[in-house]
């Protein structure tokens, strides 16, 4: 496993293919294995670094407090390690407002920057914006991370077809300690590049689904203020990574090489045949699961010996074993009886 270190934080990252550098910032409740669907499509011409975000993943939670600017100075960090001074980026949800804090701290350094379903905002000084940040904190106190997350999976993927998805989003989710997507969900609450807007110097592209949680209009707005290329996707909901992958690639290739845009005709969710036929084998997400698996390993041996030798201590602490149970998929049952899962599932190793 990868992990970069500095004073506050521990980030944990992969790096595939050659070329040009590209940074992938995922969302909240996410890790950088959530990038597999892109990865794939764009390892062939780009070095791809793809980190989990502190607090998310395999990162540990940062020691001086959840914040975005805090998140886009160890990005930079990591890429000074690793002797990259200029990237484009591309950041999802949460991870676009990191990639617009990275974009303002060297606003020379991004000549690309791909935001999707983003805003300059997320200070809830709107009903919509309040209602997304403290009914679902209050979910997760309530609930429970497991429990809640088959909640916001029903809701990112609602369709009979996207059962799949529903069934991985919700043991993704699931997984993320309450503190960190607490931490994290409040840090993007108190940020906004608003007023920094200027800084930036990079070429554009906003992807926003049609049924996106936060306001279509904001983030029409937004590309119209920045003069960004502007894509909607048409019958996609919040997890357009997810959901549209053939128009969220296409787009960001097209943003990536300078070229126009795809065809309007293309700005449309995935059909269901290709929502089932998905699979991540062989993907950034495997081998995501298999470098925790790794990490346990020491730990399982263990286990294993103080089982053969009759004692009763258990050597894995639960956060540990609800990584294992996702490594060996076993983390698909259900904690939350009314939302029902389905009997296919995404492999993930």
């Amino acid at each position: 496993m990868a992990f970069f270190r500095d004073e506050k934080f521990a980030v944990h990252y992969l790096v595939r293919g050659y070329g040009e550098p590209l940074l992938l910032i995922h969302g909240l409740g996410c890790s950088g294995a959530d990038w597999a669907f892109q990865v794939a499509a764009l390892e062939k011409r780009y070095r791809v670094i793809i980190p989990d975000l502190p607090g998310s993943g395999h990162s540990p939670p940062p020691r001086g407090g959840y914040t975005i600017e805090g998140f886009a100075a160890t990005l930079w960090s990591l890429l000074d390690h690793l002797g990259v001074e200029r990237t484009n980026i591309i950041g999802f949800s949460l991870g676009g407002a990191v990639a617009f804090e990275m974009a303002a701290q060297r606003p020379s350094c991004v000549p690309r920057l791909g935001l999707i379903n983003s805003l300059a905002s997320y200070r809830p000084d709107d009903l919509r914006k309040w209602l997304e940040t403290h009914v679902t904190a209050t979910l997760v106190r309530l609930l429970g991370m497991r429990c809640a997350a088959w909640l916001f999976a029903a809701r990112l993927f609602p369709e009979p077809w996207q059962r799949a998805l529903r069934r991985h989003a919700a043991a993704t989710v699931g997984m993320v300690p309450v503190g960190s997507y607490l931490g994290s969900g409040f840090a993007l609450a108190r940020w906004s590049i608003s007023d920094r807007l200027h800084l930036l110097r990079s070429r554009i592209l906003l992807i926003a689904a049609e049924h996106d949680f936060t306001p279509l209009a904001e983030k029409r707005a937004l590309a119209a203020a920045l003069r960004a290329d502007f894509v909607v996707v048409r019958g996609s909901r919040h997890g357009t990574p997810f959901d549209s992958i053939d128009a969220t690639n296409a787009s960001l290739l097209a943003l990536l090489t300078d070229q126009p845009l795809p065809p309007r005709a293309r700005w449309v969710r995935d059909t269901p045949a290709c929502a089932q036929a998905l699979s991540l084998a062989g993907s950034i997400a495997e081998e995501h699961a298999l470098a925790r698996l790794s990490q346990l390993r020491p730990a399982l041996n263990a286990a294993s010996i103080s089982s053969s030798s009759g004692a009763s201590v258990s050597a894995l602490s639960p956060s540990s074993s609800r990584h294992l149970s996702a490594v060996m998929g076993r983390a698909n049952r259900n904690p939350c009886p009314t939302v029902q899962p389905s009997r296919r599932s995404i492999s993930t190793c």
